[in-house]
């Protein structure tokens, strides 16, 4: 990024909900630690580099402990022989006995006064991934706390981003089409515009793409409702308009925000117990009965508590080896004695060989248990968090919280945790309706007015993936899974087929969770979100896609009645606009 061409300000983003328990526990075993030990070592390359063209560079790998990140950042420049100024924003680190991490998600401005202060690298601790790009903003163009549509729009940008290459063509779902296949897509770059507009785009010469589709599915990614929750700003995503730009620039304009919440998202991670997982190999006939003798050896073995069973039909019928004919038997065992997740449970599978099923055998050597976190999501008033930036020279600044909130009741987007699955009706105003009760539980449909729809017609059986693109993952136990149809002439039909009802008999594992389902006409999209999936998280999940990555892959593969005539059709190719951004733009 620093070489390829233009650049103001460099972000990094090192702090996944995973992340922050594995610093807990390096904090736990060096108190001196945790922050993320690959920024100095990315850093000791580069910096001199940064330095000499004036970029600045602003990251959240602090971690726990930004003071800590930026002494030994200090310490490396005065190695190097080099004279960096260096800010830090601490005050996310609450005091919870009962936690192994508490952090709350800070906003932006702590990071624009470090900026303003000289900075030319800020270090953060527990911020929204999208502050990293809306604080160098806020600097630059000077914004206020009321300019809640600047905010939103930089926050678009920088969710966009916050991923690196997945804006680019990473994870793809067309990734086939792209110029080089997928094979080494660049970094983006947000060009930023004075009232909060921006263009993505990537430097000449770097693989991938970006276009209207690729910069959709990243949009897409770790959202629930139209209203993207922030410290700083509630940001509309149902008034995100893209347009091609031009090759490889893609414009983000129309972006409207409200007020933030009272509150801030506060992240909590405790350590749950130990785990461990055995995998039993289950080869030709009586797969079904091969696997309950297999369970209720286990049982009796080290008892039922605690344990697991995935039997994973891979297995094909008159194969001619051995992989092709063998479904996998997952056995996990969770418990808060490691004794008994450990080699007493592991050791029981392995005794199991000469005794149990024909064939028996495993895929892993007996092993001992390992520890395992829960995380949750807590929130805290925002008036309540010591929001302070430590300017280079060591002076210490407050933020103040925002002047004016909304209250989340106010936000009809923001959807009632204990309601059941529910869906919303047309989104075509700023501000939703609130979500209709539908599917399994509550039982009904949604109402459909009249869209104009055509009359049902022939049909073809085909993937459901020929016709729409997704992207899905993680946030906490839950999954968000996005998906848009390539073509205006699909958006009808993919806006009123796919269903919540619809999603659980494509996905049965959906079916008994609470699923929230949104509707964004401007994307051509709808999102759900699926309450519980992932459990207690990543870190406790035993869930073979333990962070939902490839649910959307999933869905896209399931075999549906598809539209003749929407098959075969050309994709959008949105016409190419001329012009480029304004000299005062910040990339």
């Amino acid at each position: 990024m620093l070489d390829g061409g233009e650049l103001d300000v460099l972000t990094g983003d090192y702090l996944a909900e995973l992340t922050m328990l594995i610093l807990g526990r390096d904090r736990l075993r060096d108190p001196s630690l945790g922050y993320a030990k690959t920024f100095l070592r990315q850093l000791e390359g580069c910096l001199g580099t940064a330095l000499d063209r004036g970029v600045k560079i602003v990251t959240n790998a602090g971690g726990l402990n930004p003071a800590g990140l930026a002494a030994a950042l200090g310490a490396l420049a005065d190695r190097l022989g080099l004279a960096v100024r260096i800010g830090y924003v601490e005050g996310d680190a609450l005091a919870r006995p009962d936690a192994l991490t508490a952090n709350a998600y800070l906003g932006a401005f702590g990071i624009a006064a470090c900026l303003d202060g000289g900075a030319d690298v800020v270090v953060t601790g527990r911020v929204t991934d999208a502050s990293l790009v809306v604080g160098p903003a806020v600097a630059h163009f000077g914004w206020r706390r009321d300019d809640l549509d600047a905010l939103a729009g930089a926050t678009v940008a920088g969710h966009l981003i916050e991923c690196g290459a997945q804006v680019t063509g990473g994870n793809f779902s067309f990734f086939t089409e792209l110029p080089d296949g997928g094979h080494r897509p660049g970094f983006p770059i947000a060009e930023l515009h004075p009232d909060g507009s921006s263009v993505l785009t990537k430097h000449p010469g770097t693989g991938g793409a970006v276009t209207v589709e690729t910069v959709t599915a990243q949009l897409l990614y770790e959202v629930a409702g139209p209203g993207y929750l922030g410290p700083d700003v509630v940001t509309r995503l149902d008034t995100v308009r893209l347009s091609q730009d031009g090759p490889d620039r893609v414009r983000v304009t129309g972006v409207r925000g409200t007020p933030p919440p009272p509150t801030l998202k506060v992240g909590v991670n405790n350590l749950g117990g130990f785990r461990n997982s055995m995998t039993f190999v289950l080869c030709g006939l009586d797969i079904p009965a091969k696997a309950a003798l297999v369970r209720g050896q286990i049982e009796e073995a080290v008892g039922a508590e605690g344990l697991e069973f995935t039997l994973a039909r891979t297995d094909h019928a008159d194969a001619a080896d051995t992989e092709a004919a063998s479904a996998l038997l997952h056995v996990h065992l969770r418990d808060g004695d490691k004794a008994r997740a450990g080699r007493a449970f592991s050791a029981a599978a392995v005794e199991l060989a000469l005794a149990s099923y024909p064939g028996c055998t495993l895929t892993t050597l007996p092993g001992d248990a390992t520890p395992y976190g829960v995380f949750t999501a807590d929130t805290v008033p925002q008036d309540a968090v010591a929001h302070v930036a430590v300017l280079p020279g060591g002076e210490r600044v407050p933020i103040a919280p925002p002047p004016r909130t909304a209250p989340l009741p106010a936000d009809p987007a923001v959807p009632d945790p204990t309601a059941p699955h529910r869906a919303t009706p047309d989104p075509t105003v700023p501000h939703p309706a609130t979500p209709d009760p539908t599917g399994p539980g509550g039982a009904t449909e949604p109402a459909v007015t009249d869209r104009g729809a055509a009359e049902p017609g022939p049909t073809r059986r085909g993937p459901l993936g020929e016709l729409v693109g997704a992207r899905s993952g993680d946030k906490g136990g839950d999954a968000n899974l996005g998906v848009w149809a390539r073509t205006d002439a699909t958006w009808p039909w993919l806006r009123d087929w796919l269903t919540v009802d619809r999603l659980a008999a494509l996905l049965p594992e959906t079916a008994p969770l609470t699923v929230d389902r949104y509707e964004l006409p401007n994307l051509r999209a709808v999102n759900f979100v699926v309450r519980g999936l992932l459990g207690q998280g990543v870190a406790a999940s035993t869930r073979f896609d333990p962070q939902a990555k490839a649910l959307g892959e999933l869905l896209r593969s399931r075999l549906v009645d598809l539209p003749a005539e929407l098959t075969g059709r050309a994709v959008d190719v949105p016409a190419e606009l001329t012009g480029r951004a304004p000299g005062e733009d910040l990339t």
